[in-house]
């Protein structure tokens, strides 16, 4: 139908749930040093390195994009925000049953 689907990880964004993983305290720690590692204040990095991967994705042709491949926002330790692929712990055939599965959700 010329629908794509593809899986995107913006990165490190402080929210709500971010609070959840570490105690409160912890973050406060390390936000300091990843704000220094990144070269810029956190509001600034959390715009701009955290939707590197959205942005990127919705550049590209969608037909030339691999379907069992997740798309992560990364910075390099100079501040330089770029997108790696990486292979999910998926097969085809398992990604071909959770379409049919889908598919008939879609009908229901």
């Amino acid at each position: 139908q010329g629908l794509y689907s593809s899986v995107v990880c913006p990165g490190l964004v402080m929210s709500n749930m971010t609070y959840r993983i570490l105690p409160v305290f912890l973050w406060k720690l390390l936000m300091p040093i990843m704000w220094l590692v990144s070269g810029c204040p956190g509001w600034f990095w959390a715009v701009t390195h955290c939707t590197a991967s959205d942005v990127w994705l919705f550049k590209q042709k969608p037909e030339y994009l691999d379907s069992l491949v997740k798309y992560h926002s990364c910075t390099s330790g100079l501040g330089r925000c770029y997108v790696e692929p990486r292979k999910m712990d998926v097969d085809e055939d398992t990604a071909e049953k959770f379409y049919q599965k889908l598919l008939e959700l879609e009908e229901q």
